[in-house]
């Protein structure tokens, strides 16, 4: 028996020392959306702290385009976001048809429109797969890609590339559609999509684990989401009435009927529902285009960036000589500047285009909605649990070569 003034050593319990741990998520993280890598602080299942670490896809495309004739841009906007490869397509043209001074013929403008609606049709259509995937509902990855297939069959059909078309020019479009067979794929589509839509709420909407995965997670309200300067679905989700196409009409969007959807729960789960209602709207943009497509030409009669028709070429020596010019020297806007902004499925996106004059662009600079998304991505998982993070980035709705580039 241990007699008084003895140390036992059992007076005392000193308590350990409790450290923070480092987590690793990715580069190879199978739910990250491409080659992402997550620095977590967790205390225990709980996120203190978030560091993304991006870079892993960088491809230079910024400074690519500086040795590139203007029309020869055009594929590289494909490859940064190419689940929308239209609408990069669109609004790198208009910046340099703004340094032209060139309009773009109605026709045309109605087929940008109506393909760069099917593009965020496209885009919204893999983000649902993906993101029911990410959480759990394994079957909407099924879903999504069932229609998706249809909307790059259009794709295939106008410009013979499905993935990266690269159809629109500064100017208007490569060449005219053939309604023959352009428009009853597309109108198969429209009448299809709708009772399809009706099912992704079917599955996902009311199913009360995704609700509950999603409801109160990732809150992102809209003074987070101004002092990011992010905008599109994400800024829509917190309560902001803000989109390109309505503020700044282009492309003869102010000629369609088509509302703005506003959430403001501004958790994932309204994310989810803004890219859903997005959808029904994008849906009503191209029904509207599909009986309205009017008739002329399909790109600009500026002789500067228009090619002459193909079945001149081999007739007409004038005809071969403009065509062999504009194809091997490309075109030379005046000295100048310029940024048109569009709505991209992400966000706002725009590229800035500097000219000095010559057959190639002086400087050219994106802005990626995807890269100013995921910036916000450490507001979002703080104080949430791991499980969530996944969620969040699926909500983020990012593509990592647009955020790299």
């Amino acid at each position: 028996m241990a007699t008084s003034g003895q140390d036992t050593g059992l007076d005392t319990v000193e308590e350990p020392l409790y450290e923070h741990v480092d987590f690793h998520m990715g580069p190879q993280h199978p739910s990250t959306h491409g080659v992402l890598h997550l620095e977590l602080t967790v205390d225990g299942e709980t996120v203190i702290d978030c560091r993304p670490d991006v870079g892993y896809l960088h491809t230079g495309m910024e400074k690519l385009a500086e040795s590139k004739l203007y029309y020869q841009v055009t594929p590289i906007t494909d490859r940064m976001d190419y689940l929308s490869p239209m609408t990069n397509n669109l609004a790198w043209c208009l910046s340099v048809e703004k340094l032209l001074g060139i309009e773009v013929p109605p026709r045309g403008q109605f087929i940008r429109v109506l393909l760069s609606e099917l593009s965020r049709l496209n885009s919204h259509l893999v983000w649902a797969g993906t993101n029911g995937l990410d959480v759990g509902a394994l079957s909407m990855i099924m879903f999504g890609f069932r229609e998706r297939e249809m909307i790059l069959e259009i794709f295939d059909e106008v410009a013979g590339q499905r993935m990266n078309p690269s159809y629109m020019t500064p100017g208007g479009i490569w060449c005219d559609i053939n309604e023959e067979t352009f428009i009853p794929k597309v109108r198969q589509f429209l009448d299809e999509f709708p009772s399809r839509l009706a099912d992704y709420h079917r599955i996902l909407t009311k199913n009360p684990i995704w609700r509950a995965r999603l409801k109160g997670v990732g809150i992102l309200d809209a003074e987070t989401c101004e002092q990011y300067a992010i905008t599109g679905p994400m800024l829509r989700a917190a309560g902001v009435d803000y989109d390109v196409r309505k503020q700044e009409p282009y492309s003869s969007y102010d000629q369609f009927d088509f509302d703005v959807p506003v959430r403001d729960g501004a958790d994932c789960f309204d994310r989810y529902l803004n890219r859903m209602d997005e959808m029904a709207e994008s849906w009503r943009i191209c029904r509207q285009i599909i009986d309205n497509i009017p008739p002329g030409r399909w790109t600009t009669e500026d002789r500067r960036v228009a090619l002459p028709p193909r079945d001149l070429i081999h007739k007409d020596m004038h005809a071969m000589i403009h065509h062999f010019w504009i194809i091997y020297n490309g075109y030379s806007p005046p000295k100048g500047q310029a940024y048109v902004p569009i709505e991209s499925p992400k966000g706002e996106i725009g590229f800035f285009v500097v000219s000095d004059g010559t057959n190639k662009p002086l400087r050219m600079r994106v802005r990626p909605p995807s890269l100013i998304n995921l910036q916000a991505l450490p507001e979002m998982v703080r104080g949430g649990m791991i499980a969530d993070t996944v969620a969040c980035i699926a909500s983020t709705d990012i593509v990592l070569g647009e955020v790299d580039r």
